[in-house]
């Protein structure tokens, strides 16, 4: 069974998604925003779903500057496993940032094919 299926507690949920504090966080506040329905791409997701995410990752992300104060956010969805998805059940990430928190952090999401990262 989908781990993220049987999850029975959030830190917020509306009519089609819900949001958790990363069980293996990045960063201190780490969050991913899942939509109720299983289904593996985000891509595959209604209208109505993508919205419902969108306004969590909005919500959680004003919880987030009042309660951690960070200075930045990456917000990204791993798509296939040629993507990094290894939880087939789709998951946005929100992971605070903070400055100093790597030597360079320019290219941001970019960094997820290392040589790509600096342009």
């Amino acid at each position: 069974m989908c781990a993220f299926c049987e999850l029975d507690t959030y830190e917020m949920e509306n009519d089609h998604a819900v949001a958790i504090f990363d069980k293996y966080p990045v960063t201190e506040g780490h969050v991913l925003i899942i939509p109720k329905r299983h289904t593996a791409d985000y891509f595959d997701l209604t209208p109505m779903e993508q919205e419902s995410m969108q306004r969590l990752l909005e919500a959680m992300r004003m919880r987030l500057l009042f309660q951690f104060r960070p200075d930045g956010f990456n917000v990204g969805i791993n798509c296939g496993r040629a993507a990094g998805q290894t939880i087939f059940h789709v998951h946005m990430h929100l992971i605070p940032r903070r400055s100093g928190d790597m030597d360079d952090p320019a290219g941001g999401v970019r960094g997820v094919i290392p040589e790509k990262q600096k342009y």
